[in-house]
């Protein structure tokens, strides 16, 4: 199901130059409506399955995959409150090479060190006192207790700009998809949320008028 097949219409004042009157209307799609997830199912663990996206795949090849359908693309987006493909979706590594190259200007300045990030500490049960991945200082130290005694330790590593990019652009590919028994209540749910309600710019369920400042001289 295309999603911009379900968006409603909106009459719209013309604003071409080439108008013949000042009432003359264009129908377009409202952009501006957009679809979210019911709020029961949104919530629900068991709604959604785990998923990491694979190198060079779009939001249209995973609902291929899952869904057997790339125009439930949709599902995939709002599943994971993705507004802006571009910033949001991961990059493949072609285009995540150039980018850091871009970014960065050389393949010298990726190894520059970008930020410290802690190892993490943990007891003799496993147990973590320092957890590990927090940015710090280079400098940082931690002091603990640990067998009647104090320990004072430097438990950083160094992330390149490399590694900065690469961790940043890989979190992007765990997502959450939405199991295929609910698809059909989704796509539902759509359909119901993109009907106008009655107004005094309404004219149907699919369409509805905008201001025209022409006709009211405002």
């Amino acid at each position: 199901m295309p999603y911009f097949r379900e968006l409603p219409n909106i009459s719209h004042a013309s604003l071409l130059p080439k108008r013949s009157r000042n009432d003359e209307r264009l129908v377009v799609k409202n952009i501006f409506r957009r679809a979210i997830m019911r709020q029961d199912i949104f919530d629900s663990i068991t709604s959604f399955d785990y998923y990491d996206i694979e190198d060079n795949m779009r939001p249209d090849t995973v609902a291929r995959v899952i869904y057997n359908d790339p125009d439930l693309d949709w599902i995939v987006l709002i599943a994971n409150n993705i507004t802006n493909v571009r910033d949001q979706w991961p990059l493949s590594n072609n285009d995540l090479h150039e980018m850091m190259l871009d970014k960065y200007g050389s393949y010298e300045a990726l190894e520059n060190i970008h930020h410290y990030e802690t190892t993490g500490i943990f007891d003799e049960d496993n147990r973590t006192i320092l957890p590990k991945g927090l940015e710090v200082d280079g400098d940082f130290q931690f002091q603990y207790y640990s067998n009647n005694s104090t320990i004072t330790t430097n438990p950083v590593v160094p992330f390149t700009n490399y590694q900065y990019e690469s961790k940043k652009n890989d979190a992007k590919r765990k997502i959450v998809l939405l199991k295929p028994t609910l698809v059909g209540v989704v796509v539902s749910d759509l359909r119901n949320m993109m009907k106008y309600k009655k107004t005094s710019s309404y004219i149907n369920r699919n369409l509805k008028e905008s201001y025209n400042p022409r006709i009211s001289g405002v």
